[in-house]
């Protein structure tokens, strides 16, 4: 038996919204993931000291690390968490484990999975900080006051005339 060709024509017009539909679904999530690797919704800079890095993931392998920030003394660490995704600034963290750096970073938000990174903050460069360029406050301890010199005692008032 043969079809008619409206229903020939039906069934043309159904493969090709088919085919539309699906490309829109491989596309579309394509292009939202590239938007949001590709625009930042902050950028900055993290100043402590290196504490951790790591290459870890199940199926996404990613370097994750670890910044203690400086803190006011008598005030409680504080970690920064972040995320590399370039490989000469990874291996240029490694070098400067340890050390007092600088990091540069960009904050990107939307990313559908931790497969990219599991910290949102991305960092893009780091730079060694010397101790002349760090705050007073943060160098380090101030060594207790000298005693001050006792002062002399005061000199006997004169005689009274007689």
């Amino acid at each position: 038996m043969r079809l008619s060709n409206g229903y020939q024509l039906q069934q043309g017009y159904a493969k090709r919204i088919g085919l539309i539909v699906l490309a829109l679904v491989i596309i579309l999530p394509v292009l939202y993931i590239w938007a949001m690797l590709s625009w930042s919704y902050s950028t900055g800079e993290r100043a402590g000291w290196l504490q951790k890095l790591s290459h870890k993931g199940v199926i996404c392998k990613t370097d994750e690390g670890e910044l203690s920030l400086i803190a006011v003394p008598g005030a409680a660490p504080e970690k920064f968490l972040f995320t590399v995704r370039d490989p000469e600034v990874a291996k240029k963290i490694q070098e400067l484990m340890g050390h007092r750096v600088s990091l540069h970073y960009e904050q990107k938000v939307g990313l559908p999975t931790s497969c990219f990174g599991d910290t949102s903050y991305f960092v893009t460069g780091i730079e060694e900080v010397s101790e002349a360029t760090m705050p007073s406050w943060t160098a380090t301890p101030v060594p207790p006051a000298a005693t001050p010199a006792p002062t002399p005692a005061p000199a006997p008032a004169p005689a009274a005339p007689q």
